[in-house]
């Protein structure tokens, strides 16, 4: 075969650090907008993005030549970098460890747009602990509830 081609779409979920509300006065848009550049900087293609004071769902087409360990890292170093610089400014602004990623088969892109288009409305009724947890069981992911939060540093 000639060609190589490749249709990875990744549902992305990572938190501020303790939950810290510090998106609540960012302009979510922005914020959108300049995750979306760091992903095509490596490649990548932002599908879609929601995002509620304390988390953020990013929906994108992994590049056939990326690893998406290297593509959350740069995601989530450079936008903290960006949102400490960026007015309102948040010198004390980070994300916490980790993040949890999930495939999304290419008939489930629209059913995950529509719910990253409704994180404020759903989160009325779950926290992001639970949602992250539910996410979780719903894949079949297993974890120790010690491990999920930073709060042990709080």
């Amino acid at each position: 075969m000639p060609g190589s081609f490749c249709c990875v779409h990744i549902h992305a979920v990572f938190g501020t650090k303790h939950r810290v509300p510090f998106l609540a006065d960012v302009d979510a848009a922005r914020l959108h907008e300049y995750l979306g550049g760091i992903l095509r900087r490596r490649g990548c293609l932002l599908v879609g993005a929601g995002s509620v004071a304390d988390h953020v769902h990013l929906l994108f087409r992994l590049a056939k030549d990326q690893c998406l360990s290297d593509v959350m890292r740069d995601v989530k170093s450079n936008s903290s970098h960006w949102l400490r610089r960026t007015p309102p400014q948040m010198s004390d602004f980070a994300w916490q460890e980790g993040y949890a990623t999930f495939g999304v088969g290419i008939r489930g892109v629209p059913q995950v747009l529509n719910y990253l288009a409704g994180q404020h409305a759903h989160h009325r009724e779950r926290t992001f602990q639970e949602e992250y947890v539910a996410f979780l069981v719903e894949h079949g992911i297993e974890f120790d509830p010690k491990h999920l939060w930073d709060d042990e540093h709080v």
